[in-house]
């Protein structure tokens, strides 16, 4: 065999190895995180929406979910934190601060900043929460924890998700497991746990009163509603339980844990004009979960079509 023979055997080896391992991480990712499908379509508050889109819209690019957003005050003691698509809440209080959402790993240095930015201590943060077990919103657990020591409080449901979450082999803190309708309480300030189940077993939407101008404000901090491609029994029982409860909860300033969900953008540029409190927001209390609700009926009909068939 001369040299060049030998040398393009040994190419055609590393070619097919190179195919072989690319085909396989395909495959995984693919297997791992489904693209979701570009129907069905409908129509709420006069805008067009797929599953893609709303993903899309909640998510944007990868910068975009690193990138920060201007931190900024809410109302009353409840400010914002986190990124472009990524939220992250504080609510400070005389005797220590809490923080829902860490979002990704990645992004705890930016909300450290903005937490900083606006003129807190991060070591203030006492208390961890949560919205819902996917890596977005709380794969930056542990390291927040080790930051600044705060007790972790987590919706039982999600426990086990949260668990096989394990960012650079960090085990993930759970200092207390919730239930619905239990409270977390911090010098003044009490946030109800409700277990609003669908996207994730444990997702929880919190709620919490602010006070602006002498008025007390309903303050409710949304789980994504989004349904999943595929509906299982069980998970149309939660979302037919979690869209009702929802819409049920006194509300006055909508937020969620994907600023696409409240118009953050809009609201925010409102603020810097000086206009009065865009958030307080009462009209736009059900604006989400229209849309996801909407989403969830449509792809259950396309789903119950194709089993008769």
């Amino acid at each position: 065999m001369t040299n060049k023979t030998a040398r393009v055997i040994q190419m055609l080896f590393i070619s097919v190895a190179v195919v072989l391992i690319l085909g396989g991480s395909l495959s995984r990712s693919q297997t791992a995180n489904p693209s979701p499908a570009d129907h069905p379509e409908i129509t709420v508050h006069g805008r067009k929406f797929t599953p893609s889109s709303i993903l899309a819209r909640n998510m944007g690019t990868p910068e975009d979910q690193t990138a920060q957003f201007p931190p900024h005050k809410i109302i009353g003691n409840l400010y914002y934190v986190g990124t472009k698509t990524l939220s992250s809440f504080l609510i400070v209080t005389p005797q220590g601060d809490i923080l829902i959402n860490s979002t990704y790993e990645r992004n705890v240095p930016t909300i450290e900043k903005s937490v900083e930015q606006l003129g807190f201590k991060f070591s203030d943060i006492k208390i961890l929460l949560g919205t819902h077990a996917h890596s977005d919103h709380q794969e930056g657990d542990a390291l927040l924890k080790q930051l600044t020591g705060a007790q972790t409080m987590d919706m039982a449901e999600d426990v086990p998700a949260l668990q096989a979450m394990t960012p650079e082999g960090k085990a993930h803190p759970i200092d207390k497991t919730l239930h619905d309708g239990e409270t977390v309480t911090l010098g003044g300030t009490t946030l109800t746990a409700h277990l609003t189940a669908g996207h994730t077993h444990g997702c929880t939407t919190w709620t919490m009163k602010a006070q602006e101008g002498g008025k007390n404000y309903n303050v409710v901090i949304g789980c994504s509603l989004r349904p999943p491609a595929k509906l299982t029994p069980e998970v149309v029982a939660e979302f037919k339980h979690s869209f009702p409860l929802v819409r049920s909860l006194a509300c006055d300033v909508p937020l969620g844990d994907h600023p696409a969900q409240y118009n953050l953008s809009e609201k925010y540029t409102k603020v810097r004009v000086g206009a009065q409190n865009p958030f307080i927001d009462p009209d736009g209390c059900t604006y989400e979960v229209d849309i996801e609700e909407a989403m969830f009926h449509a792809l259950l009909d396309e789903q119950q079509k194709a089993m008769e068939h």
